[in-house]
């Protein structure tokens, strides 16, 4: 071998291994000594910290565009496609332009809701010209689809659960939607509706002897969570408008009496069903079922007024649920499909839903904003996650009946055309908005609180 390219291999070996060896010196593993493994950064699956306020509004911006082209306001001939602009002559041939969501269902009352309350805390105006466009097409359309259903009573009327409520479904939310607009002086012309839909609410609705709320199906004399929001809000709501006192003690009474059946106070959350005359009652704790419940008493005491007997009993039960539903948020900041079993699946709306709740609750001096504050920011930063690029929210379970087996609430399917996400999810948002601008809530020694 050549003697200089012999002595260059030596050299470049050596130069090698002392770097080598200076690479190993400098990748030297942290340890208590030379690393303050307090401050490391934790692996966390969702944002960690309290957002920016600006950083909210660009994600209930983003849903705002989704569902304002995905949601038309028009009447079209079902054959040509063509606008119908003439109310005048009933016509079998017209319906309402389809979207990818219905505009009178109740999940469309929460969004309506949504819009209304993100237009209160931001001031963007196209928050509640989209409520205005919308309830006020359906008002001047509804005359029309009442005309239809007469001369032609086998069509499939679009309007239909305006027109002949059938169920709390039908009427609770949306109704109580029209209500707060017309409160807030949107909108003059949707009392016809509002009384319509409330009509049904008041002394149509199947009822126990008691007054309590109830259905006949899928079983007779039944109880299903989700009607507290179905009902209650808009009692509620009526009660605001008119000012009669009935109003205000029926939605009091049905909080008091579905929680006197249904709530479990060893796990702070409600089942979701309950059928009269079953000796045991099947304890599957859903989550959005419990997240309608919470909404329920949240809608009531926003209007209820503060010397009703049954005011502090409501704060109490309220209490008691967000103790409840904080203890079994998981660590992603969302809430399991079946509140009480880690091994069914992380669910969205919920997750929006309590974040609202939580966070409305803490501003309306309801819970303490030191203990419940971090848990409804981590909510929020979670339901970030699941807004994709398009506005879409994702993870949101479909509609859900009562069910008395696990593999019912496991396997339901989630999609993003499952209307029940996006009210929550505009809800949630612009409460977070009103916590973060009147409450300081910072990274202290890594952890989320609240500093005064």
């Amino acid at each position: 071998m050549n003697i200089h390219f012999k002595d260059a291999l030596i050299g470049t070996f050596v130069i090698l291994s002392c770097c080598s060896c200076f690479t190993v010196a400098a990748q030297a593993p942290r340890n208590d000594v030379n690393t303050p493994l307090h401050l490391l950064q934790p692996d966390y699956p969702v944002p960690y910290g309290a957002p920016d306020t600006g950083s909210v509004k660009k994600v209930l911006d983003r849903v705002f565009a989704y569902l304002d082209g995905a949601t038309p306001a028009n009447l079209v001939n079902r054959k040509t496609g063509q606008p119908v602009a003439d109310y005048s002559k009933p016509d079998s041939n017209v319906t309402v332009q389809a979207g990818d969501f219905r505009l009178m269902s109740y999940e469309w009352g929460v969004t309506y809701s949504g819009m209304l309350r993100t237009y209160e805390v931001t001031g963007d105006k196209k928050y509640v010209d989209y409520v205005k466009k919308r309830q006020e097409f359906l008002a001047a359309v509804t005359p029309y689809f009442k005309s239809l259903y007469t001369s032609y009573p086998q069509l499939s009327n679009p309007l239909r659960q305006i027109v002949d409520p059938h169920a709390l479904d039908d009427a609770g939310a949306v109704g109580a939607s029209m209500i707060k607009t017309t409160r807030a002086g949107i909108s003059k012309n949707l009392r016809p509706l509002i009384d319509n839909y409330l009509n049904f609410v008041a002394n149509k609705e199947f009822r126990f002897k008691d007054g309590t709320l109830a259905r006949n199906r899928p079983l007779p004399n039944s109880l299903w969570l989700d009607d507290l929001y179905m009902g209650v809000p808009a009692l509620a709501q009526m009660g605001s408008l008119t000012g009669e006192q009935k109003y205000f003690d029926d939605a009091a009474r049905q909080i008091l009496q579905f929680s006197a059946r249904m709530f479990n106070p060893a796990k702070g959350v409600y089942m979701h069903g309950w059928v009269e005359g079953m000796s045991e009652h099947p304890q599957f704790h859903w989550a959005r079922a419990n997240g309608w419940a919470f909404l329920a008493m949240v809608e009531l005491l926003d209007v209820l007024p503060e010397n009703h007997a049954s005011r502090n009993a409501i704060i109490q039960q309220l209490q008691a649920h967000a103790k409840g539903l904080v203890s079994y948020q998981s660590g992603s900041g969302l809430w399991h499909q079946l509140l009480d079993r880690p091994d069914s699946y992380l669910e969205t709306s919920a997750t929006a839903i309590y974040a609202y709740c939580i966070a409305h609750a803490i501003n309306k001096g309801w819970l303490d904003r030191m203990a419940y504050g971090p848990a409804a920011i981590l909510a929020w930063n979670a339901v970030t996650t699941k807004v994709n690029a398009k506005g879409q929210v994702e993870g949101t379970c479909v509609g859900t009946g009562m069910g008395f087996d696990p593999a019912f609430y496991y396997y339901r399917p989630v999609n993003v055309y499952a209307a029940h996400g996006y009210g929550p999810v505009l809800l949630a948002g612009a409460e977070i908005i009103y916590l973060l601008r009147n409450n300081t809530y910072k990274l202290n020694d890594s952890a989320v609180q609240y500093t005064k």
